[in-house]
């Protein structure tokens, strides 16, 4: 199994409007897509601003495939041209699961779905 890190740095003080219209436009079309969310975060020490998520793959096919239907879903743009201008830097990351953790991660996936 795999998982995508996804960092995102926002402008200073637009995280509550992006957050907003994440959970308004953005989440319900994202998950049709991408069902396997982690986990959906905010800095609080540190880089401050940024926003993290994380979703697993079984495969790297499968998120090509998964991205690449969310990618051609017009909901999904709708929701982007409300986002994307409170974005100023991208940063993504592919991990591979260690072994002994990819049983535990289909059980925590397991529970919410």
């Amino acid at each position: 199994m795999y998982v995508e890190e996804r960092t995102y740095t926002l402008q200073v003080g637009k995280a509550a409007e992006y957050f907003k219209n994440y959970a308004e436009f953005g989440m319900k079309v994202q998950l049709k897509h991408l069902p396997d969310l982690v986990g959906y975060y905010v800095t609080e020490v540190g880089e401050l601003n940024q926003v993290t998520h994380l979703w697993a793959y079984e495969s790297l096919d499968e998120r090509d495939r998964r991205r690449a239907a969310m990618q051609a879903d017009p909901e999904w743009h709708a929701y982007l041209a409300k986002n994307r201008p409170f974005m100023i830097a991208q940063q993504t990351r592919l991990m591979k699961c260690a072994p002994f953790f990819v049983e535990r991660l289909k059980k925590m996936l397991a529970a919410v779905r």
